[in-house]
């Protein structure tokens, strides 16, 4: 039923390929609102999340380790083996996740920012 109408209803190009283009845009946002529509208020963050990071990995703006560090960041480290945390004010949890970002290759380009962040933030406590 969807296909059809994304078929039926997106925007008629002569370019064939311009034509798929407009009928997978037309169709992705459809199924998006058709999904979204039937989801508790409180699902609905989450299936945005999914969707966004299915369509940036789909136009390769992201890649699966992006969304993993974005997911997991600091979880998948151990307080007791990193780098200890310069003020106690800052939760465990915090400083592992600026830790994770800093080691982070955003496709492949080191961001300076969060390369330097630890450092940063141990300088600067004020």
């Amino acid at each position: 039923m969807l296909f059809n109408q994304s078929i039926d209803w997106s925007e008629k190009v002569t370019l064939p390929a311009k034509r798929v283009e407009n009928i997978i845009k037309f169709l992705t946002f459809h199924v998006y609102r058709y999904v979204n529509r039937g989801l508790f208020e409180k699902d609905k963050i989450t299936f945005i999340l999914m969707m966004c990071f299915k369509i940036m990995q789909t136009a390769n703006k992201i890649n699966s380790n992006d969304v993993s560090i974005l997911l997991k960041s600091g979880a998948a480290l151990d307080v007791r083996t990193e780098r200890a945390k310069p003020f106690n004010f800052l939760p465990d949890k915090t400083w592992l996740n600026i830790l994770a970002m800093s080691r982070h290759h955003f496709n492949g380009d080191p961001l300076a920012f969060f390369r330097e962040l630890p450092d940063s933030i141990s300088r600067n406590e004020a």
